[in-house]
Parts: C-alpha cells; structure tokens; sequence
C-alpha cells in the first residue's frame, strides 16, 4: 500500500524538509510553488503610502509517495522540521494512493516509487 504526503509548508522551510526527507531515503520529492489562507486570513502591507491586502500567502507544497508504513513518521519528520510554533505553518495530509506507475519502465506500486 502507498500513501500520498502532502505538505503546505513556508518557503524558507523547504531545504529542510528535503534535507530531512533524503535523510530518511524517501525516494523522491515534488515541490510546487502555491497560494492560500487559513486561519490567519492574509494580512496587510503598505507599500510608497498605501495600503493593501494580501488574501493569499505564499506556501511551497511537497508532495511524497511512500509506503503507507512509514507515512506517520514522514508526516512527523516535516512537522518537526518545518514547524516554527507560530500561525501559518501550513497543515499536512496524508491520502491513499490506489496506484502509482513509472511511465519508463510500466513498473507499478512499490516499484515504481
């Protein structure tokens, strides 16, 4: 079985997060610029005088498929590394995945991640 982890991460944590993922020998990592709110709803700045809102903050997204064994403890190894305790850290699932298939080689499940 694989599970698909996914995180919604500040920019800055990114690094860390691939460093502590290559740590655990995941196997590989997709990383996609994105744009969202949460509870922290944007914020405001001023730029030459005026005013305006950010609805939409910056965030990274990683996606890694892995075995659904070692899932948790993927998801726990981005929270300690990506986490700063402070609002806007981002959230992290973890969803099955019924199929995955390595276009070179037609390899399938395990073997193709």
């Amino acid at each position: 079985m694989l599970s698909l982890v996914t995180a919604a991460i500040k920019p800055f944590a990114v690094e860390r997060v691939r460093e502590a993922l290559m740590d655990m020998e995941v196997p590989g990592m997709t990383v996609s610029a994105i744009m969202g709110f949460g509870r922290q709803g944007g914020h405001t700045e001023t730029y030459r005088g005026t005013e305006y809102a950010i609805d939409f903050v910056p965030k990274v997204k990683v996606e890694v498929v892995v075995p659904t064994s070692m899932a948790d403890e993927v998801a726990e190894r981005i929270r300690a590394v990506a986490g700063t305790g402070k609002i806007g850290d981002g959230k992290i699932w973890i969803t099955a995945v019924e199929q995955a298939i390595r276009i070179r080689t037609s390899e399938r499940g395990l073997d193709a991640v």
